[in-house]
């Protein structure tokens, strides 16, 4: 007796990815992990149902809070487990908007599945190789996004002054090439990289110092571990800067949550990049 398999039914799956013209933004986990914070009211609750780390999750809500428009979280006193924190209107506008385009962009996956065979499969699955050689991802923890608003040119080298918000600017420090691959101009908006251990912090504002950048904010974090810890401070307009420092130096600047901080960083530690 001759068995004959049935053939396997092959479905294709989208995963949709929101991407500004800055970088990534939106992907599934980061969505999943906004309608947990607005169901449960809470950053903690949200990442245990999720399966996510308490500090992946606030790295996530960092990550998107900085590239957003607007701020996607409202964090109030209170909660149904010992913190409130909700979507804000434009957070849920944006979470309603990515599962409106994901429900439209797997039925036509789906769609153009069905006329592809087998050779059309194979066809996918090459490209979809390409499509993830050629992601890109950075160990850089603090991402900036926002637009030149000045251009200084030296001798070998190029100042370039990025808008954060209302009351801070960044500066960056490239070479002439650099700036000239970015196509840099006024206006222009680029993303700003920076490590997390080339942040420095300090509490006095009395002292001084060469580092170009210093941004003041108030301590919203802090991660102990047993030699470096690891600090977020919320800058007025909401975003957030890490830095990683010493458990020594904690203990030394006498850091907690609410204390006001500045990061200090030098204009060449910051990393450009712009998009075509």
């Amino acid at each position: 007796m001759i068995i004959r398999r049935r053939p396997v039914r092959q479905k294709f799956v989208g995963r949709l990815a929101v991407d500004t013209e800055l970088g990534a933004f939106l992907g599934d986990a980061r969505i999943r992990l906004l309608e947990a914070i607005d169901h449960y009211g809470s950053i903690s609750q949200a990442a245990k149902v999720i399966r996510l780390s308490y500090k992946a999750a606030w790295d996530a809500v960092d990550a998107m809070n900085n590239v957003a428009a607007q701020a996607l979280l409202h964090r109030s006193a209170g909660g149904r487990y010992g913190g409130g924190t909700r979507l804000t209107d434009y957070g849920r506008r944006l979470v309603a908007m990515y599962r409106a385009v994901e429900l439209e962009s797997q039925q036509l996956v789906e769609r153009v599945a069905e006329g592809l065979g087998d050779a059309g499969a194979t066809e996918v699955r090459h490209f979809q190789t390409l499509l993830r050689r050629s992601s890109l991802r950075t160990s850089a923890r603090n991402h900036f996004a926002g637009p030149v608003t000045g251009l200084h040119e030296g001798e070998v080298s190029f100042e370039v002054n990025l808008r954060l918000d209302a009351e801070n600017e960044l500066s960056a420090m490239i070479s002439r090439e650099g700036a000239e691959n970015l196509g840099l101009a006024i206006g222009r908006e680029v993303l700003a990289r920076v490590n997390a251990s080339s942040v420095i912090l300090m509490t006095d504002p009395t002292i001084r110092t060469t580092a170009r950048n210093r941004l003041w904010g108030e301590v919203s974090r802090i991660d102990i571990g047993p030699v470096n810890s690891d600090v977020t401070i919320t800058l007025p307009g909401g975003r957030t800067v890490s830095a990683l420092i010493t458990r020594e130096s904690v203990a030394n600047l006498d850091l907690t949550v609410g204390k006001m901080a500045c990061a200090l960083f030098k204009a060449p530690s910051v990393i450009l990049a712009a998009f075509d």
